[in-house]
């Protein structure tokens, strides 16, 4: 069987191939490869009486990456003679959740089993080390077990599964709390690994030695301890692939809405948990790194993280002197841009910046000049409405190129109109693309990528960047264009949107309340 590293894999490549299959065709309704779809059908009822299939997912360790419609039970019952093409496509995705769930757990079982209980690996590591790096990954995966039995179950109870979205809701609801525990530890446990494999060659043999055998398929002992983060994100997406394709307003919509609520929940606090971890020892640096020749801003807050740093080039003088062509007009500035702040440095000998102004981030403001001649390419003017002398002030900064400074643009003034409108806006059409190469971020202003992301094209440049807002969960960011591919179909696209607003719809009708309330 395989192992859940490569089922995710090739369920996301083969998600690519469909969608640009559809891009290629005029009517995005029409069947991909993927799913076969069987001849005209009688609709009826008649598939209550079937007797319940014998499918053991946990138990067979045998089963394979199918189809819901390709199983040898499925296929001799003569079912997908009556069923309705969409409830087929129903079916699939819900099967997907159970067989992936499967994959999953027995990739849970490796890392424990193969790795974690190694006894030539317990003797070398401290207790305290193993903690640190295995963290609760038994809870993980007990709860992965008895979620798998409660799916296994539902499915083992009629030949057509009736629904998978309840089980979710409860075990999200009730158990799914240890993946916060397991990915908040995310950012020490990729520490501790590198130290270890730096300072103990005995452990770097051990695993290289484990990772060698064949139960492993050539898979990095990280692949391993990654999972889990990557499983509950995972989750998310194929429950908005089951809200897609069950029929609108029906009990199966509003336990699918249930369930992508409360994952979407545990998505965020485990988001939340991994950033807040580095973000901390990430401002400690950054203050230590700061002096001020102006009056001096507390830096360090629960409630402040950077957003962006880097070098500029600051033009001086009076604006009138913006003609002219010389390079001497710039000199070096640095800034470190926080959630709600703006700190514009000089940078000193010994790794030093000394801050000789700063402002709120609700206070800036930002301006792009343009045909202003080769020297004064990508410049623009940034507005302190209100800086810490109190005063208005007005730089005028020049980046390295176009890309360089749209970023600092936008991340200065994230309210200012992109080139593109965004997802939010609910425009009927807009540039839009599929990752079809995993990307991740370098700098907190880019956005990692999975394998079959679809996001919504803000802005681009001339130098191959692309602004972004990804679909599933609106997060933003910029990534190399070469990352993905555009979705030329426009049909494609509309009906990308169309699924998008129907996941979020109770997110919609929530904020609209709340507006409500507000107003009120």
């Amino acid at each position: 069987g395989l192992l859940y590293q490569e089922y995710r894999d090739k369920s996301t490549r083969q998600e690519i191939e469909t969608r640009r299959l559809q891009d290629s065709q005029t009517d995005p309704e029409e069947t991909s490869p993927s799913e076969e779809t069987p001849s005209e059908a009688e609709p009826t009822s008649a598939t209550e009486n079937k007797a319940p299939p014998q499918i053991s997912l946990l138990r067979n360790s045998n089963s394979r990456f199918n189809l819901w419609q390709d199983l040898p039970e499925i296929r001799s019952s003569g079912v997908l003679s009556i069923l309705q093409p969409d409830e087929i496509k129903l079916q699939e995705a819900m099967f997907e959740l159970v067989t992936s769930e499967a994959s999953y757990y027995k990739s849970l079982n490796l890392l424990v089993c193969h790795f974690m209980e190694n006894e030539r690996l317990k003797k070398i590591l401290h207790q305290s080390e193993a903690h640190i790096l295995f963290s609760n990954v038994l809870d993980v995966m007990a709860v992965s077990e008895r979620f798998l039995l409660d799916l296994e179950q539902r499915v083992e109870e009629n030949i057509v599964i009736s629904d998978v979205c309840d089980i979710v809701y409860q075990h999200t609801v009730n158990h799914f709390s240890v993946y916060i525990t397991y990915v908040s530890n995310q950012t020490y446990q990729e520490r501790a690994y590198k130290q270890l494999l730096q300072d103990k060659p005995a452990f770097r043999e051990v695993i290289s030695q484990l990772e060698l055998d064949p139960k492993c398929k050539g898979l990095s002992f990280s692949s391993f301890l990654i999972l889990p983060f990557q499983r509950i994100t995972r989750l998310k997406l194929l429950v908005q692939n089951i809200l897609k394709k069950v029929e609108e307003k029906s009990d199966r919509e509003t336990t699918a809405l249930d369930a992508h609520k409360e994952l979407e929940t545990v998505v965020k606090a485990c988001n939340e948990g991994v950033r807040k971890m580095s973000r901390t020892e990430q401002m400690i640096s950054i203050q230590k790194k700061l002096e001020f020749k102006i009056k001096s801003v507390p830096i360090i807050s629960h409630s402040r993280w950077l957003l962006k740093q880097g070098e500029l080039q600051q033009m001086n003088g009076p604006k009138t002197s913006r003609t002219l062509r010389t390079k001497k007009l710039f000199r070096e500035i640095y800034l470190f841009l926080f959630n709600d702040l703006l700190v514009i440095c000089r940078q000193i000998p010994g790794d030093k910046y000394q801050v000789f102004d700063s402002a709120p981030r609700g206070l800036l403001r930002v301006e792009e000049l343009e045909d202003q001649g080769q020297s004064l390419a990508n410049v623009f003017i940034l507005r302190l409405l209100e800086n810490a002398d109190d005063r208005e002030a007005s730089y005028m900064l020049k980046a390295s190129s176009q890309s360089e400074m749209k970023r600092w643009m936008i991340s200065l003034a994230p309210n200012r109109r992109t080139k593109f409108v965004s997802f939010t806006s609910r425009l009927v059409d807009c540039p839009q693309i599929q990752c079809v190469h995993p990307y991740l971020a370098q700098e907190p202003d880019e956005l990692s990528l999975e394998l079959a992301d679809v996001l919504n094209i803000l802005d681009k440049t001339d130098d191959g960047w692309i602004f972004g807002e990804r679909l599933h969960d609106q997060e933003r960011g910029w990534f190399p264009s070469s990352m993905g591919e555009e979705i030329l179909n426009p049909k494609i696209r509309a009906q990308n949107l169309k699924e998008c607003f129907r996941v979020h719809k109770s997110d919609d009708s929530q904020r609209r309340k709340l507006g409500s309330r507000n107003r009120q």
